[in-house]
């Protein structure tokens, strides 16, 4: 069904879909965890190595290519299904050794036929993509067929019922992670202890993470990798990490968790500044509304929560409109989830985030909004403000004298060492509005943080 919706989209000519190949990491018997392509995952279904999906929607033919693995394989990884099993699975009648790959595309080449490819983004396929085309890798992204982006873009980003209970999946799994990071942020504890045994948790459920989970005192530093630190006292640990299901639909959460067990009157201020600005985004989050449209309001009120401190002054809108409120939200509200943690994003996020009524801005901080478009009844996004303090970055705009017209310098001064707070969490767009993905809420909001941690500390 999926692949006749997307001929249907295309229209017409040969749809090349590669799947992933093994990547070694330091020899070619030592590979990285394997990794299907979601696109070929999502329309053929299929986990191993070395495939390739074809679709011929002049000709009303599909193949699915592979070469069978040999006995020596075997001995050390255990035998697999066939080629042809993997086919029959997919519901695709015609199976072929991978070297049929070429062949189809010369015969498309003969007939005229337009090929689709989507952008690679591994250079064994780009490799493969200039031996079979003769487009070099530097050019294959701008030759990337625009019309298969699309199709795909379009039907990825409404959720099936079985996607959204798959995602709830991992979020189920993402609930175990966070609330026991919440249980373990004590001082003494390091980062990468954390770290490690969330990881465990998402691994010993048949999953895993759905990427480098970010385990931080240093909250200010947006993808900051957890290290041998020990948690102190009066410090905020910050926890963003998502687990990716054996079908590989995912979770992405982020918590942020007092590691005396208590808010300091400072970090409360702050903290709730940005719980407000989550339940707003949420409150507001509903079919037809565009996420851009939510993301600003969500400055706005970041804008005058920061004025309220006396960090921020001069006109809400004025300040919005310059920016200034990016240098405490120096990222966007949300993106698309699914299969992929940032759904699509090698597709181009100019198409999954953006289309033709809206495009992205170039604005420091706002460019970096991932969704900006209608939302439409099925998506999956998340939900993430933030306030940072980051100590180079108030540097840099006071030694530049950027919008100093809105931001009391002085006063940011003192909260150079405070780090940064967000919190996340997956949203599903229904019929009228917005609600959690996940059958139990990770705690966030700050009393019910404080109340849960209460009960482990000691």
């Amino acid at each position: 069904m999926r692949r006749k919706a997307l001929a249907d989209k295309v229209g017409s000519g040969l749809i090349i879909i590669l799947g992933n190949n093994e990547s070694p990491a330091n020899y070619p018997n030592n590979c990285y965890t394997f990794r299907q392509d979601s696109s070929f995952l999502y329309f053929f279904g299929a986990q191993r190595d070395g495939l390739a999906g074809v679709i011929d929607v002049d000709n009303d033919a599909e193949y699915f290519l592979g070469d069978d693995i040999d006995i020596d394989d075997i001995v050390w990884y255990g035998s697999v299904d066939s080629v042809s099993d993997m086919a029959s699975a997919a519901g695709v009648k015609e199976s072929a050794p991978f070297g049929k790959l070429s062949q189809l595309v010369e015969a498309a080449k003969a007939s005229g036929q337009d090929i689709h490819f989507l952008p690679p983004y591994r250079h064994d396929n780009k490799i493969l993509l200039q031996e079979l085309l003769g487009i070099k890798p530097a050019e294959q992204k701008a030759a990337a067929s625009l019309k298969l982006i699309k199709a795909i873009v379009d039907l990825r980003s409404t959720k099936s019922d079985e996607e959204i209970k798959e995602i709830e999946r991992a979020c189920s799994i993402g609930f175990k992670m966070h609330t026991t990071a919440m249980k373990l942020a004590q001082p003494g504890v390091t980062e990468h202890f954390i770290g490690g045994t969330i990881d465990g948790i998402a691994r010993s459920l048949g999953s895993k993470v759905s990427f480098a989970s970010i385990v931080t005192m240093h909250g200010e530093i947006l993808h900051g990798a957890p290290k041998m630190n020990y948690l102190e006292a009066g410090r905020l640990l910050l926890v963003d990490a998502g687990a990716e299901t054996v079908n590989n639909y995912c979770s992405d959460h982020t918590r942020t968790t007092p590691i005396s067990g208590k808010f300091t009157h400072r970090q409360r201020d702050i903290y709730t500044i940005v719980e407000q600005a989550h339940d707003l985004a949420l409150g507001m989050a509903k079919p037809d509304v565009k996420y851009y449209d939510v993301h600003m309001e969500v400055c706005r009120h970041i804008t005058n929560g920061l004025k309220d401190l006396g960090l921020m002054k001069g006109d809400t809108e004025e300040a919005v409109q310059a920016g200034a409120h990016a240098l405490f939200l120096p990222h966007g509200l949300g993106h698309m989830m699914g299969i992929d943690v940032h759904d699509m994003e090698d597709l181009g996020q100019i198409y999954v985030g953006y289309d033709d009524e809206i495009q992205p801005s170039s604005q420091f901080g706002t460019a970096s909004l991932r969704m900006g478009r209608r939302l439409q009844k099925g998506f999956v996004i998340t939900d993430e403000p933030g306030i940072y303090f980051i100590p180079d970055l108030i540097d840099y705009w006071k030694a530049n004298n950027i919008n100093t017209q809105f931001l009391d310098f002085d006063a940011i001064e003192k909260y150079k060492d405070f780090g940064g707070i967000r919190i996340e969490d997956d949203l599903l767009i229904t019929d009228e509005g917005a609600r959690f993905l996940g059958k139990d809420i990770i705690p966030y909001h700050a009393d019910d943080v404080e109340k849960y941690v209460a009960e482990f500390h000691y």
